[in-house]
């Protein structure tokens, strides 16, 4: 598997359900960045044994591979919430390394406090000595948004990024839709949306947008993941093998973003100590040098 520290930002993370060979084979072939081995929703309650059992063997049969054809797709595996099967989800596959662990329904960072001693305990069982990065679902319940401030707070060396829900949420609310009559996300969910975003900011890890249902769309996927991408998260949950493309695509800088962040680095290196220098008649100041950055860092190019 791929040394996830070294990688760049990961752009797609596309579901794959843990009991079903077939869509475990195809996942590979998708070209995500990385899949995402579901042992919850997409798991009927009778069949969650059968899926640990697949998906562990699944990660056992690719560790320390390659994937031929293109780059390597990380992989890691949602969990059940802790207090309905999680808790035996880890026990089972962590042996396998997976490389990293998505946890839903996240009420406060304490939560993966205690994740994070119950996997540091079954690495030293196993042998592991990489340690399994995290990525909680920080908004599928009421309590959730409330605590979003505390991530930075909370010491979690094995945090990669955030990512946020809104299905849970609704059905939890007792709502009957999340989406007003023009398709967008009603208040609440753009609230907690935007929370979601400044936690990981602050905390200086991955914004990981939502799922987008439609995967017959490719059109509204694409400019909806590009939206995403100006707002400032690094990459989306695909639901499809079909959506990993357009994902990708939106969430990869373009030549034009590459070139653009290379003339500031050297407008900035032409005049070493200064805070303010000129580019095509415009002022550029330090907030738009840490900009370049972060365009090259998004492309996996040196600065």
């Amino acid at each position: 598997m791929t040394d996830i520290q070294s990688e760049k930002p990961l752009r797609s993370l596309l579901f794959v359900p843990g009991d079903n060979d077939r869509k475990l084979a195809k996942g590979e072939d998708a070209g995500a960045d990385a899949l995402i081995l579901d042992l919850e929703d997409s798991v009927a309650p009778a069949r969650k044994g059968l899926a640990r059992t697949m998906v562990r063997e699944f990660l056992a049969a690719r560790s320390g591979g390659t994937r031929s054809g293109g780059r390597d797709s990380q992989l890691w595996v949602r969990i059940n919430p802790p207090a309905e099967g999680g808790l035996d989800d880890l026990v089972a596959i962590v042996r396998a390394a997976p490389d990293g662990i998505m946890v839903p329904k996240v009420d406060h960072p304490q939560d993966l406090v205690r994740i994070a001693d119950m996997l540091a305990a079954l690495e030293r069982r196993d042998g592991i000595d990489r340690p399994i990065r995290l990525l909680p679902v920080v908004t599928e319940t009421p309590a959730a948004p409330f605590a979003l401030g505390a991530y930075a707070q909370t010491p979690l060396p094995r945090l990669h990024g955030l990512t946020w829900g809104a299905e849970d949420l609704g059905t939890a609310l007792g709502a009957s839709t999340n989406k007003g009559a023009d398709g967008r996300w009603d208040f609440t969910y753009r609230m907690v949306r935007s929370l979601c975003l400044m936690a990981a900011k602050s905390c200086g890890v991955a914004a990981i947008e939502t799922l987008f249902a439609d995967f017959r769309d490719e059109a509204g996927l694409l400019a909806d993941s590009a939206a995403a991408a100006r707002e400032g998260f690094t990459g989306r949950i695909a639901i499809h093998p079909g959506q990993v493309a357009a994902i990708n695509a939106a969430f990869t800088p373009s030549a034009g973003d590459i070139a653009h962040a290379r003339r500031v680095l050297a407008a900035f290196a032409a005049e070493p100590g200064t805070a303010v220098v000129g580019l095509d008649g415009r002022m550029l100041d330090i907030p738009h040098l840490k900009q370049a950055r972060r365009v090259l860092a998004r492309a996996g190019l040196p600065d």
